[in-house]
This record gives structure tokens, C-alpha cells and sequence, in this order.
């Protein structure tokens, strides 16, 4: 929203950003024109070669056909003018008082360095309510039953699924997870709201699998999710890689299965992979489906590693300690207020 840049600069108002993806994220951004210029992508988005884009030595390569604004689809009319947009409000960002981001800068010094006035202050969770009340942020129904059954499973034995609120799944891929799942022989708890289908499958397929795995899978329409990775019973977390989902799971320190779906999940795969190895990806076969086998091996594959297990723990430790008195996080909140103090 930084077009708020110019209506602010009419009235004397400074302005901090908030971005909702990840430093990197906003510095691919920055970098839109240069790929421009460089013939890597058109001026509609579109991928005309696909390189390996490294915008750091030290940040992860990003294939040119996993930037954001090459899997957000639609026609070459909306992407021209997205793009567009996004010429446009760039050279607002770096007038910015600050841009606010939701990250720390133990594990993206380099993408912050890209950014200019960031100001790192997560991770950033609401918090932990112990009522029925609605968490903050979210729009659908939380099912807290859920609670009381991860209460009576086994300490590090739950795999968690969930895909946040727009990733949309076609039967094959449905069935083929949920198979996954069952085959794994692990508790799991699937979070599958109303609309998490293509409508393919139909109703009376999902009752009949979640009688089938009674007692050993729960199946809910929308989960309290902080709450949930924080429970000591969840094991692992099968993710599309939404940038508030990944930080969720690194501050509670629950290893990813990544099955991103598209725009910034991709790259945000990258880091959980390739950067801070507490992750890894679920691979999809020539037929572009993720089949049940792959689920049921990379469940296994990622709980028996313990090397993964370290970096969780030490990724874990970091996050909290950069939110706590006197970390990053809580130096640069202090630095916000100040900010927000100023005449």
C-alpha cells in the first residue's frame, strides 16, 4: 500500500511500511526493474529465461520461474498492470521512515541490507489465549477441540497439516495427502476448511476417510495454529510456506515438510531448505502430483533426522531470544516507538 506515500508526503506525515512477506521478498521486489532490464522477465511478468537470480552471495539462489509474480497467474492484462504497479510504488519504499518487517535479523541480515530503513521486529505473534475467543487475525472458526486430542497423543508423534486460507488442492492431490497421512501410521491433525478442494471430491469421500482413521487422525475445519505448534505433541509441520505460517513454526521449533502452492511460498521454501536446513520439500512426481509414498517417506526421513532436529532447536532458541529484553527484535520495537514519538 505505499501508493499512501503520496497523499502522506501532501500533509507533512511520515510513514512506516508493514511488509507481510519476508525481507527477501521485498527486495526481489526492489529488483523487479533489473530483471526487466536484463530480459529475465517482460514487463507482464512473464519468465522469457529461467536463471538463477542471486541477489546476495550469501541469500539463496531464486529460479526465475518460482519468483512471486510468475505463479500468481491470471491474464497477461492483470499481470502487466500488477507489474506496473509495482514499478510504481518502488521508489516509494526506500522514502519510508521505516519499513516495518516481520522477520529478525539473525536469519535474513543479508535480504534487510537490501532494504533500505528496514526495521526487523519479529517474530510477531499474537498472544497465546487461553479462551474461546477468536485469535486476532483470523476470519475462520477455530476448532479447539483439537486441543484436548493433541492432550492425550504422545510427547513429538503428531503431524500437523495445514495450508493456510487460499491454497486450493485438485482431488488427486487431496486424495493422494490423505493417503499420505494414513500410511505414514503417525497421529496427525489436518486442518481442511470448507473450501480447500477444487469440489471434486465430494463430501461423502472425506466422512468415509475421517471414520477410517478415527482414533488415529483428526480432521478439523480451521485450527487455533499458534496453539497448536506450540503443543509439545506436534512432530512436524506440512506447510504451504506461507511467510506468517513459517515464522509460527520457527519460533515454536517445528520442523517443515514444504508443499508450497504459489507466489512467495517458494522462495520462503528456499530458506526453510537451503538456509536454515529445518526442512524438506515434498517433491511431486512426473505427473506433477505429490504421491502418497514420497508423504509417507519424507515424514519419516525428516523425523529421524537429527541434524535437522539441532538446527530447529538453535533456529528456535534465536527467535526467542530476539523478542525477549534486549534482543534484536526488541531493540528495534523500541527504535518503532521512538520513531512513533517523534515530532
Amino acid at each position: 500500500m505505499s501508493w499512501a506515500m503520496e497523499l502522506a508526503a501532501t500533509t507533512g506525515v511520515r510513514v512506516a511500511l508493514f511488509s507481510t512477506f519476508s525481507t527477501a521478498v521485498v527486495a526481489l521486489r526492489l529488483h523487479v526493474p533489473k530483471l526487466i532490464d536484463d530480459g529475465i522477465i517482460d514487463e507482464c511478468g512473464t519468465v522469457m529465461r529461467n536463471e538463477m537470480i542471486h541477489l546476495s552471495p550469501k541469500m539463496p539462489p531464486v529460479e526465475a520461474t518460482e519468483i512471486p509474480w510468475a505463479s500468481l497467474g491470471g491474464s497477461p492484462d492483470r499481470m502487466r498492470v500488477f507489474i506496473k504497479n509495482v514499478l510504481k510504488t518502488n521508489p516509494a519504499i526506500s522514502l519510508a521512515a521505516a519499513v516495518i518487517c516481520n522477520t529478525f535479523e539473525e536469519i535474513e541480515s543479508e535480504a534487510l541490507d537490501l532494504v533500505p530503513n528496514a526495521l526487523p521486529v519479529g517474530p510477531l505473534e499474537a498472544p497465546l489465549a487461553s479462551s474461546s475467543s477468536s485469535a486476532a487475525g483470523q476470519f475462520w472458526p477455530e476448532d479447539e477441540t483439537c486441543l484436548a486430542w493433541l492432550d492425550a497423543q504422545t510427547r513429538g508423534s503428531v503431524i500437523y497439516v495445514a495450508f493456510g486460507s487460499f491454497t486450493v488442492l485438485d482431488a488427486a492431490h487431496f486424495e493422494e495427502l490423505a493417503d499420505g497421512l494414513e500410511l505414514s501410521c503417525r497421529p496427525f491433525l489436518w486442518a481442511v476448511r470448507p473450501n480447500f478442494t477444487d469440489g471434486v471430491v465430494g463430501e461423502g469421500w472425506l466422512d468415509a476417510f475421517k471414520r477410517r482413521v478415527e482414533g488415529k487422525g483428526l480432521v478439523v475445519g480451521w485450527a487455533p495454529q499458534q496453539r497448536v505448534l506450540a503443543h509439545p505433541s506436534v512432530a512436524c509441520f506440512v506447510s504451504h510456506c506461507g511467510w506468517n505460517s513459517t515464522m509460527e513454526a520457527l519460533r515454536h521449533g517445528v520442523p517443515f515438510l514444504c508443499w508450497p502452492y504459489f507466489a512467495d511460498q517458494f522462495c520462503n521454501q528456499s530458506y526453510v531448505c537451503n538456509v536454515w536446513g529445518t526442512g524438506v520439500k515434498l517433491l511431486a512426481d512426473k505427473r506433477g502430483v505429490v504421491t502418497k509414498e514420497e508423504i509417507k517417506n519424507k515424514v519419516a526421513h525428516l523425523l529421524s533426522d537429527e541434524k535437522i532436529k539441532a538446527r530447529v532447536a538453535m533456529w528456535k532458541h534465536a527467535a526467542c531470544a530476539s523478542i525477549a529484553e534486549g534482543g534484536s527484535s526488541h531493540v528495534n520495537l523500541l527504535k518503532l516507538v521512538n520513531l512513533l514519538r517523534e515530532q
